[in-house]
Formats: C-alpha cells, structure tokens, sequence
C-alpha cells in the first residue's frame, strides 16, 4: 500500500508543477489554465457544444456556461444556434479569440517541449506507463458507476 500512496503522491505533485508551468505562462495571454483549454478546445472542435465541451474539459455544464460567459464577454467566442438541435448552441471562436489561441497554443505547446526536453529519450517508455495507469483508473471510475459502493456511515460520539 506504501508503493501506491508514494505512487499517488508523486502523480500528483508532478500535475501541480505542471498546473503550475501552464499557470505562469499562461498569464502572460491574460488566460487561466481553464479558460486556455477552453479556447483550445474550441480552436480544435469548432461548432462544439456546451455539453460536448463539459465533456472535453471533465467539468459541468454550469462550471462551462461560467467560463463561456466571461470569454465571450472579452469578445474571445460566440454563440450561435445548433444546426441540428434547436435546444443546443454551437461555440465559436472570433477573429480575436482565435489569434489569441493560436498564439497561447503555440507558445504552450513550445513551452511545455522545452520542461520536457531532458526527458525526451525515456518519454516514450514512460508515456506508454502513464497511458496504462490513465486506462487503469478510467476503468475503475466506469466500474464504481455501474456499481456504487453504499454510502458510509459516520458514527462517533457527540
């Protein structure tokens, strides 16, 4: 049990360091780590959907429509009726927003080269890793879905 909480720890402290990275870089675009992959999800998936960005960002729809709003506010993406669905709306971004993706993107996607460089020889080994614990976990997450473990009960004095 010591390997896999040592193991948990280490995951996570290298997602903060990373979190972290993005964060420092990403204020120079005026963007937080959020609104960033939002833009780039838009970039990448144009006429996508509030729900199929929730999907994308691992979020709701409420955390989604929050982020939405400010970003549109700054004139970064539009709303526009779904083609197909009349209840849903497609997002897009602007001229600006998407100057502004392109430019973040680029200099993430430099930036994040660079921290990674003097790893480069092993990332493959270790990629193929993390995609195996990523997969691992995933399944753990569909299987507790499907079979909920019952709620526990807090008992204590007082």
């Amino acid at each position: 049990m010591e390997d896999e909480v040592s193991l948990y720890t280490t995951l996570k402290e290298i997602y903060f360091s990373i979190d972290n990275g993005d964060r420092q870089l990403l204020e120079g675009y005026k963007l937080s780590v959020p609104r960033y992959y939002l833009l780039r999800h838009i970039a990448e998936n144009p006429g996508i959907t509030l729900t199929q960005l929730s999907s994308l960002m691992l979020t709701d729809k409420s955390n989604i429509t929050r982020l939405i709003k400010s970003v549109e506010t700054e004139g970064l993406v539009c709303k526009q009726k779904h083609q197909t669905d009349g209840r849903a709306i497609s997002l897009f971004l602007t001229d600006y927003g998407q100057q502004l993706s392109r430019e973040a993107a680029d200099a993430h996607d430099s930036f994040t080269s660079e921290r990674f460089s003097p790893i480069r020889e092993q990332a493959n080994g270790i990629l193929d890793e993390l995609v195996e614990i990523k997969t691992m976990l995933e399944n753990q997450l569909d299987q507790q879905k499907e079979s909920p473990a019952p709620p526990v009960e807090m008992t204590g004095s007082g």
